[in-house]
């Protein structure tokens, strides 16, 4: 058999014969595509490309001809100006290669493709989901952080336009973030049906912007009705009939139209002799086993097969010079790349065997550019026939037809320690094909051991071809800008620390449950006003609430709980429209805790998503945990970072982060975080991002830890906390009896259907609505702190939150009560009553209540009148 040539025949027909498939449009596209079938719940068929360089062999002067010609296609459609001010991005992992030769073909574009591969230090400069996709987390990894932000237009790249829905997010997201006013959409073929035709001029009128497509070819494909399931029973009759092993009963019924001649020395099912590389994967290859079963790895042959030999090339590849576009390849590199391209396809052409009339230069997923440029120049180097394809993550059946895309299939185990795991890799069209040399090129990260064993992809070639040739390629892995700090550890997680599920929050901290820190309240404000100590260095002993004051606690968590859950729709709902679609929640330790495990739970209730959500610590008057930062920026797009608090008081905290934010941007060369914080309640109209400006009771705050996971507020001292350290906190776990946290969390969630309607008015009047911070809230707190002869805003704490902080917390002096404000002060007048301390009605003030710290900081001063009263 040679899987090379189709003897005329369409490599869609067997597909279509069977499933009633029609590919219909331009008179090349069954010249460009055939089919292939492979299991998914929503579309059986595979569109196979001849002309990409992925799934079939080709010319590689076809393969780069074909990206080069709709390269110059953009640089036409642009104009020389534009296109000068072009960058081009190319989808990972099967259209990496065609973005490239799409650049090569503008002329002067950089080029980025994205990755499934993160790189330790390198920050995220976006990321996208591909949903129909088989692995589909991409990032986009650039070492120039500004190579996306630039105005000119951006030409993305992939083999196929169908839908239309990874591009159309891609651009949604990547707008959102680097608007822009022209963009390119390029592919090898445009197979939109006509329900999807239309999208394109209606998406570039939602987002203002010019969107074109440029393709080779277009069509569509007509699926008669049934298709999917009477495809899908297709492929499970191969999978049955690969998993009996008896391929004569398959094909005896149709299914395979015949085997490939085994290759000398290869023993198939049932012989008695052991193949070292499996003869179940000589017959895989074939394809009545196709799917995704592991080939089974057996002893070296005791038989007179010569045991494959691997013969090592070095291609002298430029120091220094990106082995692709995962971190960007600019118009100089591409210039260093074109010097270097003979010298390397003579050194290839020079280990090439005597008499070789058929080699594959094989590339390996992503690093598909390099080898398709070095085997074009290969092509005009020696008198051989050159083909070029790559190895795929994708799992596909195969059949050994003339009409079908996909005639054999190799497996073997994934060889670069991906990221998401081991798993099985394929290589299609190889077996089987006749080539007498095989040129396998990997990058340096895919050079291991699993590569070199027994079962790896060396192996496998082994099998199939005389001679194997492995030539490797440097990994680029951009320069930081300055030695790596020390490695973090991951986040905590309950049950471990914190009484959370573990999947509600990671808390950047690091765990100081061992240490004593507990003072009482009267040294720490001693210490604290007398600039002794700072606050953060100690803590207060955790208050524990009487009955009665638990009562108070039930009661008013029955009552607004639908109030609150409309709050954290609103703040939700706002953020994901105007900040992040898949925002990275990050609560400041501990009161927004609470908030941030909500707004999780409400894009879970109403968008059926999973937001990553973190608690960082954040000290008045020392700033951010920078640490937690750094890790922040080492995982996710610091632009998704979005900080969420409780409440707003005077606004002391919103300025401590944005002045936070700056400093460690400008030390850490890291940017992109978004220092506006998002709250439920912001009676000091400090921010833009909230759920409601009401100054109301938020049952959370009436509770220290039994309220908040039972994490203790962070702790910041030198001798606990070490330059490279996250900032610190205890778990109480001694005060489980009495931990409401999860209880208050379900009882707010359960009030979200019911809220819903309210919600969504709530965000329309937000979106029309003067949101700017007027910063009312410090200016009372200025005049409150003169009015009082206090003299410090510090000591000062307006709201209904940092009001009950002070009775639990400080060393109250008196309570400033707004008349007539109800039942939302019920559990600040039994605090205040406990603690001896007079509740002030105030006719005018901008919040619900004033906390006023006591301005005698002498130890005892516990009341009005310095007197201390027994809790």
């Amino acid at each position: 058999m040679n899987i090379a040539a189709n003897n005329g025949e369409w490599s869609g027909s067997w597909v279509a014969e069977r499933l009633g498939v029609e590919l219909v449009g331009d008179d090349g596209l069954t010249a460009l595509l055939g089919l292939a079938l492979r299991r998914n719940p929503r579309r059986a068929h595979l569109l196979v490309s001849n002309v990409l360089g992925k799934h079939v062999p080709q010319s590689p002067a076809v393969v780069y001809g074909h990206g080069f010609a709709l390269g110059r296609r953009v640089r036409d459609l642009l104009g020389e100006q534009e296109a000068a001010r072009a960058v081009v991005l190319g989808y990972a992992e099967t259209a990496t290669g065609l973005g490239h030769s799409v650049a090569d073909g503008i002329g002067l574009a950089p080029y980025l493709h994205s990755t499934r591969r993160p790189v330790a230090g390198v920050t995220p400069a976006g990321g996208f989901e591909e949903s129909h996709s088989h692995a589909t987390s991409h990032l986009l990894l650039p070492e120039d952080p500004a190579l996306l932000s630039g105005e000119g237009p951006l030409v993305l790249v992939d083999d196929e336009f169908s839908t239309g829905n990874t591009v159309l997010n891609t651009i949604r997201d990547l707008h959102a973030r680097y608007p822009r006013k022209r963009y390119v959409v390029v592919a090898l073929v445009d197979m939109r049906s006509p329900a999807d035709a239309g999208r394109l001029t209606s998406f570039a009128e939602e987002i203002d912007a010019r969107v074109d497509l440029v393709a080779a070819a277009s069509g569509t494909v007509l699926l008669p009705e049934g298709v999917l399931e009477k495809g899908q029973e297709l492929v499970a009759r191969y999978e049955e009939s690969a998993a009996s092993g008896d391929s004569s009963s398959a094909a005896a019924s149709g299914l395979v139209a015949q085997f490939p001649a085994p290759l000398p020395g290869a023993a198939l099912e049932g012989d008695s002799k052991p193949n070292p590389l499996g003869a179940r994967d000589c017959v895989e290859s074939a394809a009545t086993a196709a799917w995704a079963r592991p080939a089974p790895t057996h002893p070296h042959p005791t038989d007179n097969r010569t045991t494959p030999h691997t013969t090592r090339i070095d291609l002298h590849w430029p120091p220094g010079l990106p082995d692709g576009g995962r971190h960007g390849f600019t118009p100089a590199h591409r210039i260093r790349l074109e010097s270097a391209l003979p010298t390397m396809a003579a050194r290839l052409a020079e280990a090439l065997p005597a008499g070789t009339s058929r080699v594959l230069t094989l590339g390996f997923e992503e690093l598909m550019y390099a080898p398709l440029r070095v085997a074009r120049e290969l092509e005009a180097l020696v008198a051989a026939e050159v083909r070029y394809s790559t190895t795929t993550r994708s799992p596909v059946l195969a059949v050994d037809d003339p009409g079908y895309a996909i005639r054999s299939r190799l497996v073997f185990p994934a060889h670069d320690n991906p990221a998401d795991g081991p798993g099985e890799r394929y290589a299609y069209n190889v077996a089987g094909a006749g080539f007498d040399a095989v040129v396998l090129f990997v990058d340096s990260a895919g050079d291991t051991p699993e590569l070199h064993a027994p079962d790896g992809l060396l192996a496998r070639l082994g099998a199939h071809a005389p001679h194997v040739l492995l030539a490797v390629v440097p990994s680029y892995v951009p320069a930081l800008p300055e030695e790596s700090p020390a490695m973090l550890p991951e986040p905590l997680r309950g049950p471990a620390f914190s009484s959370y599920p573990p999947e509600d929050v990671g808390w950047l901290l690091q765990d100081l449950s061992d240490v004593t820190l507990e003072a009482p309240t009267e040294e720490r404000e001693e210490a604290i006003q007398s600039g002794g100590a700072h606050y953060a260095e100690s803590l207060p002993v955790e208050y524990q609430p009487s009955e009665q004051y638990q009562a108070l606690f039930h009661a008013a968590l029955e009552t607004s709980a639908a109030r609150i859950a409309q709050a954290v729709g609103v703040v939700t709902e706002t953020v994901m429209a105007e900040r992040s679609p898949r925002p990275v929640l990050v609560s400041l330790a501990r009161a927004g805790t609470p908030v941030g495990v909500l707004m999780r739970r409400w894009a879970q209730f109403r968008y059926g998503v999973d937001l990553p959500h973190y608690a960082v610590s954040i000290v008045r008057g020392r700033g951010i945990d920078a640490n937690a930062l750094r890790w922040l920026a080492a995982h996710h797009d610091p632009r998704d970072v979005v900080f969420v608090d409780g409440w707003t008081g005077k606004g002391a905290i919103t300025r401590e982060l944005a002045d936070a934010i700056g400093e460690f941007e400008e030390r850490q060369g890291v940017t992109g975080f978004d220092p506006e914080i998002a709250v439920l309640a912001d009676p000091g109209s400090c921010v833009r991002t909230y759920g409601t400006r009401e100054d109301f009771l938020i049952p959370s705050a009436c509770l220290n830890s039994t309220v908040s996971g039972l994490i203790s507020r962070t702790v910041l001292r030198a001798d606990l906390v070490g330059p490279n350290d996250f900032h610190g906190a205890k778990f109480y776990r001694e005060l489980a009896g009495a931990d409401v946290s999860v209880a208050f969390l379900d009882a707010v969630a359960a009030r979200f259907g019911e809220v819903v309607d309210a919600v969504d008015e709530a965000v329309k009047e937000l979106v029309v609505a003067d949101r700017a911070p007027t910063w009312e809230g410090w200016a009372a707190v200025e005049r409150i702190s003169e009015e009082y002869g206090i003299h410090d805003v510090n000591l000062v704490k307006p709201g209904v939150g940092e009001t009950t902080r002070v009775l639990l917390r400080r060393v109250p002096w008196k309570i400033l009560a707004r008349a007539g404000a109800g039942a939302d002060l019920d559990h600040v007048r039994l605090l205040a009553e406990q603690r001896g301390v007079p509740v002030e009605e105030v006719g005018e003030l901008p919040y619900t209540c004033v906390g006023l710290i006591h301005p005698k900081y002498t130890r005892g001063a516990t009341g009005a009148d310095g007197k201390a009263v027994n809790l």
